[in-house]
């Protein structure tokens, strides 16, 4: 049986919460404050955490304190942790992600809804089991070769575990502070700056086993673009002390300067092509640029949103549109409504558009 710790202040509340999860199936241990909540933690570890945002207790320690006392704690860090709010807060929501929280539920919540997320929790962080070990299959491991080098990984792993982002979420903004490099062990992720007009321009796509959100880390600035999830994806969040660390390792540290200055030329390239190739040209190179990225094979399918990729080119998306079906027509590539499979890359790479 899975046990979970649900932690509200209201007496009604806490009572209906905890029939609803005794009614299906679960373990519940119930706590009014947040000190109350930590030491029943630290006695009987839960599977899961549901914590309400307005917790009363020590000054200070809502439940936003709650959760990053749990971040932090070698025991507690690992633990799937839901914030349950009062009502819809984005400025909560972004603070809570930030934080560490796995989910931040918001009225109006549906029981079903409530439970799903919970079951949804602990079905991911069942999977993501393995995620604790950052050398694992999969994870950090797999981004040098040298033992050494993933053992210092490992020990650098703790209780870290993967965190779930929905689809759309943001994990940064442009102007926050960055205290942390993120790891994409799941999913794809989207870099953008947007302009004055709300215009987007896509700065960069990061998909498994790529890191984002680094650079400002070692600029000592805050973000200069905005990191969003184009899918469901799955991130492990490596602390700025950690990524220093990292970056000191002698297998480590020069990975991560190569993989700086190809993002680097990447980005130069991007606004090169803007500056200078005609539209046609652009989409064209997107589109083998994500080819790549989803595995080059003559299988592989592009699936990306219009308009992101749109932003990605630096185009309206009419423009884009209509070179794809440009190229479609060409019998360049194959188009449905959510993918595009390219028929003819070498074509599309060498044809002076």
């Amino acid at each position: 049986m899975k046990t979970i710790l649900l932690l509200a202040d209201d007496p009604a509340d806490r009572e209906r919460l905890a029939a609803l999860l005794e009614l299906a199936g679960y373990g519940v241990h119930t706590a009014p404050t947040g000190p109350a909540g930590l030491a029943l933690a630290l006695a009987h570890l839960p599977d899961l955490v549901l914590c309400a945002v307005g917790l009363p207790g020590l000054p200070g320690l809502d439940g936003y304190a709650v959760l990053a006392h749990f971040t932090q704690h070698p025991r507690l860090a690992g633990v799937p942790f839901l914030l349950l709010a009062s009502g819809p807060d984005h400025a909560g929501q972004r603070r809570a992600m930030a934080l560490g929280a796995d989910d931040y539920l918001a009225p109006p919540l549906a029981d079903d809804e409530l439970l799903g997320a919970i079951a949804g929790r602990l079905d991911r962080f069942r999977h993501l089991q393995a995620g604790h070990d950052l050398a694992a299959p999969g994870g950090l491991g797999e981004f040098v070769e040298d033992a050494r080098a993933t053992a210092r990984l490992d020990h650098l792993a703790g209780h870290r575990k993967a965190h779930a982002v929905r689809r759309r979420q943001d994990v940064y903004l442009e102007g926050d502070e960055a205290t942390r490099a993120y790891f994409v062990q799941a999913g794809r992720l989207k870099t953008l700056k947007t302009d004055t007009e709300g215009k987007e321009l896509i700065t960069g796509l990061y998909g498994p086993g790529e890191f984002l959100g680094y650079l400002p880390l070692l600029e000592h600035t805050p973000h200069r673009d905005s990191a969003v999830a184009i899918d469901d994806s799955e991130l492990i969040y490596i602390s700025a002390e950690d990524f220093t660390q990292l970056l000191h390792h002698a297998e480590v540290g020069p990975q991560f300067m190569r993989l700086l200055a190809g993002r680097v030329s990447e980005r130069e390239q991007q606004l090169l092509d803007m500056a200078y190739h005609s539209v046609r040209r652009r989409v064209a190179d997107a589109l083998l640029r994500l080819h790549a990225q989803a595995g080059g094979t003559a299988a592989t399918a592009i699936e990306l949103a219009r308009e992101d990729m749109a932003a990605l080119v630096g185009t309206a998306p009419e423009s884009l549109i209509r070179a794809i079906r440009e190229f479609k027509q060409a019998g360049l590539l194959e188009l449905t409504a959510r993918t595009i499979r390219l028929l003819e890359p070498d074509k599309l790479r060498h044809t002076p558009w």
